[in-house]
């Protein structure tokens, strides 16, 4: 049986609907991809036409977020762009406030590897003191996989033998070839659904946000809205990092530059 074709008309819509719920910005590049990802659906539904099942996403919430977990792009693995990790370790953590748990938000943390990574950095420093990392994404599915920490093993090139020897367990027997992040480690972590596009829970503070590689996604008026919404949440003199490929500028003037990608929220004068 031929596979229906996606229409202009059709492709809009869901640009729209993607664009609604997530903020996300589709170009006409991305319509091999939207087909590519919505036809089991429709295989699903037995349906003969991406209208058909456009219509069943303004009836059926639970099969919005499937087709937001099928369209949202998910690629992380473990100490991406590492050196956020090393200013993280020689020069927020030494700075850090003896007064108050640290606590990090990796915003769109995808299948849980950036969290997990910033978990490590933090337990290696600071060790049984108080401290605590936040993940977000909007996918359920990719959060389904961060809570269980367990990975294959091919992913974890990035992961130094240090920390793979102290927090990571090698899989054997019918696990052989897949390795799970330490039990107390993962007790450290916590992670939520949240979407960037929309008003946020309460969460608390927090010293640092990671919001890497997902702004990209977004035209300008949603990154200002995005990032403004970030800012009541992070501390004074914390920290907001963004990919190496992505900037603040235009977008807001209340952090400063540190050095390219890492920004601060400076201290109010009195």
């Amino acid at each position: 049986m031929q596979e229906p074709a996606l229409t202009d008309t059709e492709f809009q819509q869901f640009r729209q609907l993607i664009f609604d719920i997530a903020g996300i910005s589709m170009n006409g590049a991305k319509k091999p991809l939207v087909s590519g990802r919505l036809v089991k659906r429709l295989r699903h539904y037995g349906l003969q036409s991406y209208g058909d099942y456009y219509r069943i996403l303004q009836q059926e919430p639970s099969e919005r977020q499937v087709a937001v977990d099928l369209l949202t792009t998910n690629e992380t693995y473990f100490f991406r762009e590492p050196k956020h990790f090393d200013f993280l370790r020689g020069n927020i953590l030494p700075q850090r406030s003896a007064n108050r748990p640290f606590r990090i938000w990796s915003a769109a943390c995808s299948s849980g590897e950036e969290v997990y990574s910033l978990a490590m950095v933090l337990s290696d420093v600071l060790e049984d003191r108080p401290w605590e990392v936040v993940g977000s994404d909007i996918s359920s599915r990719m959060l389904a996989t961060a809570r269980q920490g367990k990975y294959p093993l091919s992913r974890a090139t990035g992961v130094s033998q240090h920390y793979l020897h102290r927090y990571c367990l090698k899989g054997i027997g019918t696990q052989e070839g897949s390795l799970l992040i330490e039990p107390k480690l993962q007790q450290r972590t916590q992670f939520l659904p949240i979407n960037l596009n929309e008003t946020l829970p309460e969460m608390g503070k927090f010293e640092v946000i990671f919001l890497r590689n997902v702004m990209i996604y977004f035209d300008m008026e949603t990154k200002r809205r995005v990032v403004q919404r970030l800012l009541p949440l992070l501390w004074q003199g914390g920290y907001l990092i963004v990919s190496h490929a992505e900037t603040l500028n235009g977008i807001t003037d209340q952090l400063n530059l540190v050095s390219p990608s890492i920004y601060r929220k400076p201290y109010a004068v009195n």
